[in-house]
């Protein structure tokens, strides 16, 4: 037996026992949790920092903050989310009553990212927790350091028996991926979902898929400068290694200088005119990503930024014009800082140019007419949208959160997240002191078919 099925069967024979599934047992872990986040922060944010290169304060409001906020939202609406719900019976069935009740799956397995290493690992973990599953959680080996913290800390706060931390590589997942698990929860590339999911489907195991793509922002009205500082502050922070991040920017000729000067001021104004030397600016996560996005800057006119150190992983904000739509620039997610301005005759236009690509995780739309909000959000197909801002809609634990096409299947954060690893069980309990089915059974005369019309 391999370890991870070793580890499978330990986890099932605990779910087995019943001791997860109570509502106590929720409460105590989630508690648990946010103990873990409060009392051992430096730690957290100090291997988010050597990862990243994140800032302790940005390592908080991008990845602790955000879990600490879904465990408090589930600790708030447990109760009423385990409540089973009554339904109606048709007058036919009656006496009877009818509800559905939310169980947990069984043991399920979190795949994490490397770009948001504890966030994209603990926040779907809130979810199974308050669902009542046992769960086994991979983080990525690409953020090392995450993945010791979480591996050592998780076991002295969560109950052991039900959450474990296996860290390792490629040979590690592909263990985890051949068990039988009752989910898969996975955040990362399309790539690596699509192995994910076929791994799956040996199990017939129900997956859910966070992936990423180019999600849009568009630029048709309103304060220019206000929108390139919404937008600069969306794209740049983790240095631009997040996958809601705004990936280019659809606009005007006219407005399209406007934004690119605008966007270089923002810049400075965050990061100083020497972002190398910010503590607030992030850092590539190894000199593969970083190469790579070096060689997407060919795909149009640096018009601001563009500075690059190997040995640093550092690449500086940079935003582009003159991008060839055909370039390598615009045909895959760039998961850094680099941002096309590319330019529109309208919404009309933009909202075609969208629809022509794969569907987007996510799709901005920075303009103060109705009319173009109304027109945006009936039109554009994407895992979510927002008006006027970047990335923060994340940071709503009641809102849904995943992709659609492309870019992901399921969605989770808030009731979502609790639905994601639960099976909703309908329940139908009949009485057997007066047998009113027997109107139902054969042999099926005349009175009867017309009595069973009338009441079905």
């Amino acid at each position: 037996m391999s370890t991870a099925a070793a580890l499978l069967a330990d986890h099932r024979r605990y779910f087995d026992s019943g001791a997860t599934r109570t509502a106590a047992w929720r409460r105590d872990q989630l508690r648990a949790l946010l103990r873990l986040l409060a009392e051992r922060e430096d730690e957290l944010t100090g291997a988010l920092e050597e990862d990243l290169g994140k800032s302790r304060t940005e390592g908080f409001l991008s990845e602790v903050a955000v879990v600490r906020a879904e465990a408090g939202y589930a600790l708030k609406h447990l109760d009423r989310w385990m409540a089973p719900e009554k339904i109606a019976v048709p007058g036919g069935l009656r006496p009877g009553r009818a509800w559905s009740q939310a169980r947990p799956l069984g043991v399920v397995l979190i795949i994490g990212p490397w770009n948001y290493p504890l966030q994209l690992v603990l926040a779907p973990l809130v979810g199974a927790l308050a669902a009542g599953n046992a769960a086994v959680l991979k983080p990525s080996e690409l953020a090392a350091a995450t993945s010791r913290v979480l591996a050592r800390l998780v076991p002295e706060y969560l109950d052991r028996e039900a959450v474990a931390v296996v860290e390792g590589g490629a040979e590690a997942s592909t263990d985890l991926l051949a068990q039988p698990f009752d989910h898969v929860f996975y955040t990362g590339g399309e790539r690596v979902g699509k192995i994910v999911m076929k791994a799956a489907a040996e199990h017939l195991t129900p997956v859910t898929l966070e992936l990423g793509g180019k999600s849009p922002a568009v630029v048709v009205g309103g304060d220019l400068r206000a929108a390139a500082r919404r937008i600069a502050y969306g794209k740049f922070m983790n240095a631009a290694q997040t996958c809601v991040a705004p990936d280019y920017v659809l606009t005007t000729p006219a407005a399209a200088p406007i934004l690119a000067e605008a966007l270089a001021a923002a810049v400075r104004d965050f990061y100083g005119s020497d972002p190398s030397t910010s503590g607030d600016y992030g850092r590539i996560i190894n000199e593969h990503h970083f190469d790579r996005l070096v060689g997407l800057m060919d795909g149009g006119t640096v018009v601001s930024g563009g500075r690059h150190e190997r040995a640093e992983r550092y690449i500086e904000p940079t935003v582009l014009r003159d991008v060839d739509p055909g370039s390598a620039l615009m045909q895959e997610e760039i998961f850094g800082p680099l941002l096309p301005i590319l330019e529109v005759a309208d919404l009309d236009e933009a909202i075609r140019f969208i629809g022509t690509r794969p569907h987007p995780l996510a799709a901005y739309l920075f303009s103060d007419r109705d009319e173009h909000l109304r027109t945006f959000t009936e039109r554009v197909q994407a895992g979510g949208l927002a008006h006027n801002v970047c990335t923060i809609q994340l940071a709503v634990p009641g809102l849904p959160f995943g992709g659609v096409g492309a870019s992901g299947t399921g969605s989770y954060h808030g009731r979502q997240s609790f639905e994601t690893f639960s099976h909703v069980q309908p329940v139908f309990s009949k009485p057997t002191r007066v047998d009113t089915l027997r109107l139902a059974y054969p042999p099926f005369g005349p009175i009867k078919r017309r009595l069973l019309r009338r009441l079905l």
